[in-house]
C-alpha cells in the first residue's frame, strides 16, 4: 500500500506484498474517511489502513505497514494506560485471545482524555477482520445535552404549569388575560420543543426586523462563526449584501406571512462553495401578525455536485457521439483524398513540379486521420495502437514543437540514453500528446520563466516503487517532465488528476489535461506519479512498459515502400460494394494496382444479384454501413450462406464499429478507414492465407 508521501524512483524501499494499480486510488479515498478502517488477516496482521485510524487512535505512522502485527497495536495501547491499570502481558493476551475469534463485536471504549470510540469489528472470509473506529464523543454529548434540556423543559413546563393554576386560581374572572397566558405558554413550549427536537438540523430564528433572535450550532457553522457572534445581527450582515441581494424578496414575503422555499450558495470560510436549500416559515402572535420567521436550511452541496457531475457526463457522451459521426465522415473523405494523392504520386514518381505538392498534401491528411484518431481516443472510441516507439526519437521530433510553442525566456533540457536505444511498448501519437501537454503546463507554471527538463531513463521498479505507480514490478522506461515553476500544496496535489479540476483561470484551461495523461500511461499498462512543493517546481513521471531483447522493424505507410512482385501470381475476382461512389473508385484503382479484377455495386441487393450470376467471384469486400436495409455484416453473412467460397473482407469509417473476434472464424475481418494500398495488400494476404 502506498504511503502518503512516496519515496523517489531510485529509492529501494522494504519488499512489500504488491497492490494492484487501483490500490493507489482506493486508498486514496479511504483516506478521506472519517471514520478509522483496519483490515487484517488471518494472522492478525494489517492488510489495509487509513489515516483517520492513526489519527483517532493516536498512533505513530510508523506502526502501519502492511504485515505489520496487530499485537503491537495492543501492546503499545496496553503499555500506555489505554486498557485500565494491570499486567501488560494479560492485558494484551485477553485481546489477542478475543481478536482469534473472528466474531462480530461492538464496544465503546473512552480513552483517557475523554474521546469516545465506537469499534466494530466484522469477519471477512477465511478469518480475516474488518474493523470500524468511530468518534462517538460529540454524539454522546449530543444525547447528554439533549437529556438534559428534556429534563429543563419538563421541569419548566411542570413549574409553568403550577404558575398557571396558581394565576387561574386567582385571576378566575381574567379570561382573556388566562388565555393570552395560555398562549404565550404553548407558543414558548412549542419553540422549546423545536429546538430541542430539530439540534442537528440548521435553524435559526429572525424577528420582524430581520434581527436574528436564535441559531443552532449547525446554522453558526454554516457561516464560521460562533452562536454569540450572529445572534442580535441583522440578516444581511451575516449572509453578506450580495448574497442577501437575491433572498431579500424571499424574506420580505416570508415576514408578510407566506412560508417560502429557496435555494443560493455562497463560500465556506474554507474556500469551498456550498450550497444551501432554505425554508423560511412565518411566527404569528395571537392577533395573526408576523413578529418573526422560523429559518430552516439544508446543506444540498453534495446533491448540486452530482448534478454537476451527471451534467459533464452528459456532456462526454454528446462529444463522443458527436466525435464518432464525425469520424464516419471524415475517414471517409480521407480515403478518397489519401488515395487519389498516393495514386498521383506513383504515377508521377519523377516530376519534381508534382511531388512538391503531393508531399505537403500527403502529409496534411495523414494529420488529420492521426487527429480523428486521438479524438477518438479522448472519447473512449478507440484504444491505443501500441508498438514499440523509439523515445529518443520522439523527444527530438517533441522538441521542435516545443521550440515552437514555448517562449524565449523558458529553457529546455532532455536526456535519453544514448548507448542503446530505450523503446516503450505504447502509443506513440498519444505519448507524444501525453508530454506536450504536461510541458504546455509546465510553462504555465512558469509564467516567469525557468527550465523544463524531459529526462527517459530505463528502470526497474521493485515492488514498493511499483505500488506508487500501481503497476507490477519489473522494466519499464520512466519518462519524467519537471519543471522550475511555482508547484502544488498537497492539497491541490491530491486533485490534480480529477477530471475537470483546474486552478487555471476561468477559461484558460478545461482540467482535462494530466486526467487524460493519466489515462492514457493506466491504458498503455504503466502508471504516473507527481512530485511538487509550493515554490519548489513540479515532476510528474510516466512509466511505460519496457521492450526487452530484439525488436521487429515496424511497418511503415510511406508511399515510397512496395510491396514484393509475385510473378505469374492469379489474383480472385473481388466485388467491392460501397455507397460512396468516390470511396469505391478510390478502393477500385488500389485493388486494380495490387493486380485484382474488380466488378461493383453500390447496396448490398445489387451484390447478392452479383454473386448469384458471375461465379468466378473469390473476395467480397463491403462497407459496414450501407443504405436499403442491409448492412455489410448481414450482406457478409447470406454471402457465406449463398457463396461459402467467397472470402469477406468487411471496410467501416466509424469509429466504434466492432471487429470480429478471434473466436468467430465465421466473422468477417474489419479494415478501418482510411488506408493505404499496402494496408490493403496486407489485409487481402491475411484474408486469402
Amino acid at each position: 500500500m502506498p504511503s502518503s508521501h512516496p519515496p523517489s524512483l531510485p529509492d529501494t524501499p522494504p519488499d512489500l506484498p504488491h497492490s494492484p494499480y487501483r490500490h493507489e486510488l482506493i486508498q486514496a479515498g479511504l483516506d478521506r474517511l472519517d471514520q478509522g478502517l483496519t483490515v487484517i488477516d488471518a494472522n492478525l496482521q494489517i492488510v489495509a489502513w487509513n489515516q483517520a485510524f492513526l489519527r483517532l487512535l493516536d498512533f505513530p505512522e510508523s506502526m502501519a505497514f502492511v504485515g505489520a502485527d496487530f499485537e503491537s497495536f495492543m501492546r503499545y495501547n496496553a503499555e500506555r494506560g489505554e486498557y485500565g491499570p494491570g499486567d501488560v502481558e494479560v492485558l494484551v493476551q485477553a485481546r489477542l485471545e478475543l481478536a482469534r475469534s473472528f466474531k462480530p463485536h461492538y464496544t465503546e471504549r473512552k480513552r483517557p482524555g475523554g474521546q469516545i470510540l465506537a469499534v466494530r469489528g466484522e469477519p471477512l472470509p477465511h478469518n480475516g477482520f474488518v474493523t470500524l473506529y468511530t468518534d462517538i464523543t460529540t454524539s454522546r454529548r449530543y444525547e447528554q445535552q439533549i437529556q438534559e434540556q428534556n429534563a429543563e423543559l419538563e421541569s419548566r413546563v411542570a413549574q409553568r404549569t403550577m404558575e398557571l393554576q396558581a394565576t387561574n386560581e386567582r385571576l378566575i374572572a381574567a379570561d382573556e388575560a388566562n388565555q393570552r397566558i395560555t398562549a404565550a405558554l404553548r407558543r414558548s413550549e412549542e419553540n422549546l420543543r423545536l429546538v430541542t427536537d430539530t439540534v442537528p438540523a440548521l435553524i435559526a430564528y429572525f424577528d420582524h426586523k430581520e434581527i436574528y433572535r436564535y441559531v443552532n450550532k449547525g446554522y453558526a457553522d454554516w457561516f464560521g462563526c460562533a452562536k454569540d457572534e450572529l445572534v442580535g445581527r441583522y440578516t444581511w450582515e451575516v449572509v453578506g449584501e450580495k448574497i442577501y441581494a437575491q433572498i431579500s424578496g424571499h424574506v420580505h414575503q416570508a415576514l408578510r406571512g407566506d412560508t417560502v422555499s429557496y435555494e443560493y450558495s455562497r463560500h465556506h470560510p474554507n474556500g469551498q462553495l456550498v450550497y444551501a436549500r432554505s425554508e423560511l416559515v412565518p411566527e404569528r402572535d395571537a392577533s395573526g401578525k408576523v413578529i418573526g420567521c422560523f429559518v430552516l436550511s439544508v446543506n444540498i452541496t453534495d446533491l448540486k455536485n452530482a448534478q454537476a457531475a451527471l451534467v459533464h457526463a452528459q456532456k462526454m457522451e454528446a462529444v463522443g457521439q458527436l466525435t464518432g459521426g464525425l469520424a464516419h465522415d471524415f475517414n471517409n473523405l480521407l480515403t478518397v483524398i489519401i488515395g487519389n494523392l498516393l495514386t498521383l504520386q506513383e504515377r508521377y514518381p519523377d516530376d519534381p513540379g508534382i511531388g512538391e505538392y503531393i508531399g505537403p498534401a500527403l502529409n496534411a491528411s495523414r494529420r488529420g486521420a492521426s487527429l480523428i484518431r486521438r479524438l477518438l481516443t479522448f472519447a473512449s472510441k478507440q484504444p491505443l495502437t501500441s508498438r514499440p516507439v523509439n523515445i529518443a526519437e520522439l523527444l527530438h521530433e517533441t522538441l521542435i514543437l516545443l521550440k515552437r510553442t514555448l517562449p524565449a525566456h523558458i529553457s529546455v533540457v532532455t536526456t535519453a540514453p544514448v548507448d542503446k536505444p530505450l523503446h516503450a511498448m505504447t502509443d506513440s501519437q498519444q505519448l507524444e500528446n501525453a508530454v506536450l501537454n504536461l510541458a504546455l503546463n509546465a510553462r504555465d507554471a512558469m509564467p516567469e520563466g525557468g527550465t523544463l527538463t524531459i529526462r527517459a531513463t530505463r528502470t526497474s521498479l521493485s515492488r514498493k516503487q511499483a505500488a506508487d505507480f500501481g503497476v507490477s514490478p519489473g522494466p519499464y522506461v520512466a519518462l519524467s517532465v519537471s519543471d522550475t515553476g511555482t508547484g502544488m500544496d498537497a492539497a491541490t496535489q491530491a486533485r490534480a488528476s480529477e477530471p475537470f479540476f483546474t486552478t487555471k483561470r476561468f477559461g484558460a484551461g478545461s482540467g482535462l489535461g494530466l486526467p487524460m495523461v493519466y489515462g492514457f500511461a493506466k491504458q498503455s499498462g504503466g502508471g504516473m506519479r507527481i512530485e511538487s512543493a509550493p515554490g519548489e517546481g513540479c515532476a510528474v513521471t510516466l512509466v511505460l512498459p519496457c521492450m526487452t531483447g530484439d525488436l521487429e522493424d515496424e511497418l511503415t505507410l510511406d508511399a515510397a515502400q512496395h510491396r514484393p512482385e509475385r510473378p505469374g501470381e492469379q489474383r480472385p475476382l473481388v466485388l467491392l460494394v460501397e455507397d460512396d461512389a468516390d470511396v469505391r473508385r478510390v478502393i477500385r484503382l488500389q485493388l486494380v494496382g495490387l493486380g485484382y479484377p474488380v466488378i461493383e455495386a453500390d447496396h448490398g441487393a445489387d451484390a447478392l444479384l452479383l454473386l448469384a450470376s458471375v461465379p468466378g467471384i473469390g473476395v467480397l469486400i463491403s462497407d459496414m454501413m450501407m443504405p436499403g436495409g442491409m448492412d455489410g455484416r448481414a450482406l457478409c453473412l447470406q454471402a457465406s450462406q449463398s457463396a461459402p467460397h467467397v472470402k469477406a473482407l468487411l471496410i467501416s469509417a466509424y469509429a466504434d464499429a466492432p471487429a470480429a473476434s478471434p473466436v468467430d472464424t465465421h466473422s468477417p475481418r474489419l479494415l478501418k478507414k482510411p488506408f493505404t494500398e499496402l494496408q490493403l495488400q496486407h489485409a487481402l494476404d491475411g484474408l486469402l492465407a
